[in-house]
């Protein structure tokens, strides 16, 4: 597709497999984008978005990486803007979870795998995407922040934790880079029916959830093309303006304060 909000742009979208970050990389292929980056750990994933990209028009650009670890971060930001040529627009959108453990009970281990990958490598990409940027005096970095960032989730901690700091991390990054005219803005995603939910909670129990989850005031999950439009506002130029913003995409969950137990 040669029009679009994207025309001839190149984007990065890491966690690009499934989910909020196949649904975004497919919404800016089919948007324009010239180029797509994909960063994913899961090979067979990566191929076959890769190929949906492909169909859309676009040039995909497959990179598997362990974002754990930030030489990979880094290397996957410099393949995909070598490629490229520039890169517009990084979507950091990767997570790491683990069963859940109250924090007196967590171990080290745990702790340092969420934030290596929930935070640290979100940092390193942005820190090489904005380098990017910086050469071109334009650019865009976005988060996959989450509800969790507003408040406690029992037996979560490390997640919640991670998550609260990226969105500090959105304001600080996009507080000294709006000079060179980059924006930063996260998305808090809540409840939604992606492969990590299946993963979490089982086929079953989503199939129930798909049908009603009260939960939420809009009485249903997120899909992932909820998510990917929020990106894909956000990166562009219809949100010139904004930036350092934590855009709370969950169906009116966060509304709630309090209901009175049933009696």
């Amino acid at each position: 597709m040669t029009g679009g909000r994207f025309a001839g742009q190149a984007v990065l979208v890491t966690g690009a497999g499934s989910g909020f970050g196949r649904a975004t990389a497919l919404g800016f292929a089919r948007e324009g984008a010239a180029w797509v980056g994909l960063v994913e750990r899961d090979t067979e994933r990566l191929a076959v978005v890769a190929d949906a990209v492909r169909a859309m028009g676009a040039q995909a650009i497959p990179v598997a990486a362990d974002l754990r670890h930030a030489a990979e971060c880094a290397a996957a930001v410099q393949t995909i803007a070598t490629a490229a040529g520039r890169l517009d627009v990084a979507v950091s959108n990767h997570a790491a979870m683990v069963p859940p453990l109250d924090l007196l009970d967590t171990p080290d281990a745990a702790w340092s795998l969420q934030l290596d990958v929930n935070l640290t490598s979100h940092l390193v990409i942005a820190r090489e995407a904005g380098r990017v940027m910086r050469e071109a005096g334009r650019g865009v970095i976005l988060f996959t922040a989450s509800v969790n960032a507003l408040g406690a989730g029992r037996g979560s901690g490390p997640y919640v934790v991670t998550k609260a700091g990226l969105v500090a991390l959105t304001r600080v990054l996009a507080a000294e880079v709006a000079p060179l005219g980059i924006r930063v803005n996260c998305v808090s995603p809540g409840p939604a029916d992606t492969q990590r939910s299946v993963d979490l909670v089982g086929e079953a129990a989503m199939e129930r959830f798909r049908q009603s989850f009260p939960g939420v005031p809009m009485g249903r999950l997120a899909s992932a093309e909820d998510i990917a439009e929020a990106f894909l506002y956000l990166a562009s130029d219809a949100a010139a303006y904004v930036t350092g913003h934590n855009l709370v995409v969950d169906g009116g969950l966060t509304t709630l304060i309090y209901e009175p137990p049933a009696s």
